[in-house]
């Protein structure tokens, strides 16, 4: 893992987070990139960022250090229980409904 991917600052951490939850470091860039909600965090200036893929909530704590650079701080995942939402779907089952109805 990269403490500069994608652009953005990943602490030690969020790296270290990341490999004990089998978490994948595009899955979580995506997740901040483009949440399906967000929510302020405890810590002063961060934000939580959510996004679900294929029935697990992946949540991404960033904010902006002093030179408004973003700095990934932590990352988690949860099941979730499925409620039949289009938004649990994987991306990939969401393309294929898209290509072949």
């Amino acid at each position: 893992m990269d403490n500069h991917f994608g652009g953005v600052i990943w602490t030690n951490h969020a790296i270290e987070r990341m490999r004990q939850r089998g978490i994948k470091q595009g899955d979580a860039w995506a997740t901040w990139r483009s949440p399906m909600e967000s929510r302020k965090g405890s810590a002063p200036g961060s934000w939580i960022y959510f996004r679900t893929y294929a029935g697990t909530r992946i949540e991404v704590v960033a904010k902006q250090n002093e030179k408004k650079e973003w700095l990934i701080l932590s990352v988690w995942s949860r099941p979730v229980i499925s409620s039949g939402n289009k938004n649990n779907m994987s991306l990939l089952t969401i393309l294929i409904r898209k290509l072949f109805g």
